[in-house]
């Protein structure tokens, strides 16, 4: 079949180089695509925000199937616009619709799924320029620190964690007041849950689901977890303490009663669902749902995955995914992501990438771009190096030095990937 992937970023070029393994792709297409993917797929240069542009090149290009990569066009609806399509409703699209994708588009929404569905989740108020004094209030009952989310999408940057209350007190004005546009017009108010953070991951057709390897990543631009958030710095997987009996008590308290909830809604959901997690004195917790893969979560998941996954995509698509398991590479997965300079500030682009063909491990593009000199830089994460071993120390030893031969002007990386699960694992 004929396939096409929207998306540009590191998660799109791990997902392209999975598909593209499939006997079942005949072609695969992406939109718009980057330097990785475009060199072993068809890249389209099409904005995968506007739907009309998709349609001509779902037809131009005889599409049997689309995979949605971002959360952003299936929070705008991409999949209803092809259900409404009569010339389009019969291409499954992997994704859910506008309102099953509230559960990442809308803080608040995912907050009262939770709460109806009984899933254990952090305290919270929800927050509008209406009710501030009660937002107030409910602050000062927390103990420190605050933690302040938009809504709806705010590109990573929504999330304010702030420890003096005076100072969080000013951040929830501002955000209320338009800080991160209409996405923090209304703020969740959480309590501050403490403990370690990870990732599991469900393919779902919205009725039944199969679960993905996990996967820790690493969002700070520091070492040591310091500094400001970004889109992730790395991750690995698989997690260490994700086994027995805390396993059971993620699928039977969260996983199981999500897909059971979405259901019951009747949302009509197929693709990814991403648990964002912390474990809390031995207890389960929900931070957060994505209505897609983890970037650079999928980099670490999808070496893991020994099976063809385009047969498992299409069954949840077209909602009939069939009970069975996936086999997993027992090795541990590590991904260090190159940036560039200054980011997540600001930051420069079109700087030559050398020493790609020096790196035997797996490299994943994320902002890159073809050019008449090269491979260029072209946003603020630039490359995912993706190493694997037995030896979870060795696997991260060699993630380390793959991204050291890889050079441009100003590229970073952090050293210390996955440097605390072999921390948890001495103790």
């Amino acid at each position: 079949m004929n396939i096409l992937l929207l998306g540009s970023g590191g998660r799109e070029h791990t997902l392209a180089w999975k598909i593209t393994q499939s006997p079942r792709c005949d072609q695969l297409y992406v939109a718009p695509g980057n330097a990785g993917t475009g060199s072993i797929a068809e890249n389209i240069a099409v904005d995968i925000m506007d739907f009309e542009a998709l349609k001509e090149s779902v037809k131009t290009y005889n599409i049997d199937f689309v995979i949605v990569g971002p959360e952003a066009p299936l929070v705008e609806g991409i999949v209803d616009y092809f259900q409404n399509d009569p010339e389009l409703r019969t291409i499954p699209v992997l994704g859910p619709d506008r309102m099953a994708s509230q559960l990442e588009g809308s803080k608040s929404y995912a907050k009262s799924f939770m709460k109806r569905h009984n899933i254990p989740t952090a305290g919270y108020i929800e927050v509008t320029a209406e009710n501030l004094d009660q937002g107030v209030r409910f602050m000062a009952g927390l103990q420190p620190p605050y933690v302040l989310k938009a809504d709806g999408l705010a590109a990573g940057k929504g999330v304010l964690i702030i420890e003096d209350l005076d100072e969080a007190v000013r951040e929830l004005k501002l955000m209320v007041d338009g800080k991160f546009g209409s996405a923090s017009q209304k703020v969740v108010i959480e309590e501050f849950l403490d403990g370690i953070e990870f990732s599991v991951f469900a393919l779902t057709d919205g009725k039944n689901y199969i679960l993905l390897p996990e996967a820790k990543d690493y969002k700070r631009i520091g070492e040591g977890d310091t500094g400001l958030n970004t889109g992730g710095m790395g991750s690995v997987s698989p997690v260490s303490f994700f086994q027995g009996d805390f396993k059971k008590k993620v699928i039977q308290k969260i996983v199981a009663p999500t897909i059971e909830g979405i259901h019951q809604d009747s949302l009509h959901y197929t693709g990814f669902v991403f648990f964002g997690l912390i474990k809390v004195q031995g207890e389960p917790h929900v931070i957060e749902y994505n209505c897609r893969m983890g970037d650079p979560e999928t980099q670490s998941v999808l070496c893991r995955i020994e099976d063809d996954l385009v047969d498992v995509f299409y069954q949840a698509a077209c909602q009939s995914l069939e009970a069975q398991s996936l086999s997993f590479n027992p090795e541990t997965a590590c991904t260090v992501v190159t940036v560039s300079d200054g980011y997540p500030g600001a930051y420069q682009k079109g700087k030559v990438i050398e020493g790609l063909e020096d790196v035997a491990d797996h490299v994943f593009h994320a902002g890159t771009r073809h050019s008449e000199g090269g491979v260029l830089t072209n946003g603020g994460r630039v490359l995912a190096v993706t190493a694997m071993d037995e030896i979870p120390a060795r696997a991260m030893e060699k993630a380390r030095e793959a991204a050291g031969k890889i050079q441009y002007e100003g590229v970073y990386f952090r050293n210390d990937i996955g440097q605390d699960l072999l921390e948890l694992s001495e103790e």
